[in-house]
Order: structure tokens, then sequence, then C-alpha cells
């Protein structure tokens, strides 16, 4: 069961905040929270963090000057004036609860976000059920590339960024906007862009209309002043942002009647190029450095950003072409006997179907693209059981990790063994990671390519293949 999110909104956070000179991160090691933690401090207040596990991000922090301890104890906020926490915490958590007791303000990350990004001039949120991260850091490229100093808020590392953030000017704040458990309704975007929109978080969310509505909610945020920039050629979004009361910029392939287009498509060993028309111009050619052809759609909405940012096309089709994708997202990992190896951070159908679509392009003439999956959280496993079954057309050999059980516990009788059986011949069951590595060393041969899949700690296998894979 996880935390709730507070709702208190920005003007009464920054009461809130007022006398506040230190503020605690209960789950400072996720991506968004050190992120947070990071900006936090960088804007003067003494800054503590607590999370399971040591990590990169967590360490990067300690050296920083932050506070960290990796173990949840109530003393650790007993000397700090607010606390902020990630709603995966348990409602159990010691220093939550110690914090309650004492009337230490409780304020959760998606609405601390909110008062954070209210300083800023254009607060550009990036939403949809697929592609936030990639996109988001295809802006935060586009805009460094410009020289427009942005800050940025990922939920993925960006190497130009050297991490999941980085701190500009006041102009531009971009930001992953996280519909679980309607998280950036907390928000204030005054462009939100809307990638697309279709069932996923079944443990929150119970039908397409409650969905829709979070996110006709969500680009409500922006007002009537602002902008939404969203998927024309998802019904979906159509539907559900038809009452929109702000200006809607469209982006498609297919509709024509989109103000952002792609048109004259090509594509080599998997990444496109194509004409971006705006309302009927050609504005300039772009060629993406990143597989698959759902990456145009990517492409499509950080133009129409540049253009809100001012930028020429020259600057839009610069910014794309030197984005060469972020952490987990297609990241290739090197060589193993001879074939490629990427990690990718899919976890839903609709993201395995279009990463294997792109990626099919990869293997030598004669060779198999392999996937290694581990499935992410059960609820999602066993409602969408019948999409994940056909979401590996395109992979020639599935291995199939147990699933990752995050905040759940098993009671609904799937399983990755399952899984397997329902994919066919082409997949097994490998179990633990340990032992899918095992299965790669035995079957991968010069000319495959191997995508390891997956939202969970199926990453640990390039720890486990760490001396086989080469550069």
């Amino acid at each position: 069961m996880a935390t709730p999110n507070t709702h208190y909104g920005a003007a009464h956070i920054a009461e809130m905040l007022r006398e506040a000179k230190s503020i605690f991160f209960i789950g400072v090691g996720g991506i968004n929270m050190s992120s947070l933690a990071h900006l936090t401090h960088r804007a003067g207040f003494r800054v503590g963090g607590s999370d399971r596990t040591k990590s990169t991000l967590t360490e990067r922090l300690r050296h920083e000057g932050l506070e960290i301890v990796y173990e949840h104890k109530k003393e650790n906020v007993e000397s700090y004036d607010a606390v902020v926490y990630t709603v995966a915490i348990s409602p159990d958590n010691e220093e939550y609860l110690r914090a309650k007791e004492r009337g230490i303000p409780c304020i959760s990350r998606a609405d601390y976000l909110g008062y954070l990004m209210t300083g800023y001039e254009r607060r550009i949120g990036i939403s949809g059920m697929h592609g936030k991260s990639s996109c988001t850091s295809m802006c935060a490229q586009m805009l460094l590339s410009a020289g427009a100093e942005p800050t940025v808020l990922s939920g993925a590392e960006l190497r130009s960024m050297g991490g999941a953030y980085c701190l500009g000017g006041k102009e531009n704040f971009v930001f992953e906007a996280c519909e679980y458990m309607d998280s950036f309704l907390d928000f204030n975007p005054n462009i939100a862009v809307v990638l697309n929109i279709e069932m996923d978080h079944v443990d929150y969310f119970h039908s397409m209309e409650q969905i829709r509505t979070s996110f006709l909610n969500y680009a409500q945020k922006t007002g009537k002043d602002g902008f939404a920039v969203v998927n024309g050629d998802d019904d979906e979004v159509a539907r559900s942002l038809s009452s929109y009361e702000g200006t809607m910029l469209r982006f498609g392939i297919e509709n024509g009647a989109c103000e952002y287009l792609a048109k004259n498509l090509s594509c080599e060993r998997g990444r496109w190029s194509f004409d971006l028309c705006e309302r009927g111009e050609i504005l300039c050619r772009v060629t993406l450095s990143v597989v698959g052809r759902h990456q145009i759609y990517n492409a499509l909405a950080t133009a129409a950003v540049g253009r809100l940012c001012g930028l020429s096309g020259e600057g839009i089709a610069r910014g794309l072409a030197e984005f060469s994708g972020a952490k987990r997202r297609m990241e290739r990992k090197g060589r193993m006997q001879g074939a490629e190896v990427y990690d990718d951070y899919g976890h839903h159908p609709t993201e395995i179907r279009a990463t294997l679509a792109g990626a099919k392009a990869i293997p030598a003439e004669g060779g198999r693209l392999f996937c290694v999956y581990q499935p992410h959280t059960y609820s999602r496993t066993a409602a969408l059981l019948e999409e994940f079954s056909e979401a590996f057309g395109d992979a020639d050999r599935v291995l199939f990790v147990d699933i990752y059980a995050a905040r759940e516990t098993d009671t609904l009788g799937v399983s990755s063994e399952l899984l397997a059986e329902r994919v066919g011949e082409k997949a097994s069951y490998a179990g633990s990671v340990e032992n899918a590595a095992k299965m790669l060393r035995r079957e991968l041969r010069e000319g495959d390519a191997a995508i390891v899949m997956g939202a969970g700690n199926i990453d640990r296998i390039f720890t486990v293949l760490e001396k086989d894979i080469k550069q």
C-alpha cells in the first residue's frame, strides 16, 4: 500500500516552509527524489535523506554535502523542519510516522515539485503513459544545444546533463509529469505535453474514464493562456482533451490536420529521418540518432515545445540530431559474443511492441533479436496478460525473468512462467537474473542483438555480465 499524495498546493507549501531551514527526504535514492534533494540543497537549505540501499545517486548527494543515511529510523527526522516523501514508502514508515507525531510538515514529492516549479517562466510538463523520460530528455538536449540553459527534472539520466537533472536559468523548467496516483495534478505547467493515453497502473486507475478525466485535469492546469502539445494520432488523447480550454497544438504522422507533421519519412537501421512541417510548411529536415519509429512522436512533441520557446528550425534539428538517448532507453551497452546489447526501461505492452519494432532492424543479416524481459508488478501483468503475450512478435527469442513485485505481493496467480507459456516456443522461463545471463552466454552469437527490458532490477544482469560485454 502506497502513502497518499498531499495536495496542499504551491501557495500553502510556501507558507509551510516560510521559516524552514532544513528539509529531510524519505526515499531520497529515487531519480526524482534525488533531483529534488539536490535542487533544495542548491537553494540554501540543510538537506538530509534516507533510503534502504546505497547507490551512485545517493553517494553523489553525500559527496555534495547532503546528510544521507541508509536506514529508515525515526531519529533521522528529529532535527529537520520539514519532510518530503515519495508515495512509494509504506504508510507505517518510522520516519513518516515520527514526523507526523511531532507536527513536522510532511509534503509528497509531487506536491513539493509543483511548488518548486512556480518560480519559472515556462513550465514544460511531459506526460503520457509511455515515452515521458525519453521525451523529457530530448527536450532537455534540444534546449541545452540551443544554449537556452533549461532547468530539467527527468526520470532518466542524460549524459549531457551528467545525471537526471540540471540547474539552469529561471526561463525554462522541463519536467516529467507522472500520472501514477494522479501525481501530475499537483504540478503547474503552462505547456502540457500529452504523448499518449491508454490503460495502465491498474492498481490505481480502474477505468479509462478515470484516466481521461485525470489527463484533462492535468492539461487544464495550464489555464486558458497555456498550451497543450498533444498527439494528434492518438484517439484517446483527442477524446480526453476535447474540452481543453487553452491553445492546443497537435503533432502527428497520420493526421494531416496536425499543426506539426512528419512527412517524407525514411529509415536506416532503425533510425528515422523526416521533414518537420509546421502548419503545412517545411520547417527543417530532422535526422534522429535514436532507434524506433515511436521516437518520431517524441521528436515532434519536442519540436513543438522548441517553437514555443522561440527556437528556429535549424536549432531544433541540431538538438534532435544530438540526442543519443537517455539511460535505460534503448541504451547501447556494448557487444557480447559479437551481438549488440541494449538496455531498455519498457514495461508496458505498447512500449515493448514499439521498442522491438524499432530494434528488429539492428541484427545483421541472418542475426536474431533476443529480448530478456522482467515483468513489473503482479497487477499490471495480470490485467494486461493477453496484451503482454502478444507484445513480443518482433523478437526471435524471449527470456522471462521472475516478476518484479515493487510495492505488491502475489495474490493474483500470475507468473513469468505462465507468460512464457503464453508467448510460445520462442520463449523460455529463465527465473533469476543470473540464469538469464547464463542463457545469453550460451545462445548469443555473431550478428544477433539483445535487449534487456523492464522497470525493476533487471539491469543487474549487466553486473553479472560485466566481463562478457565489451564496448
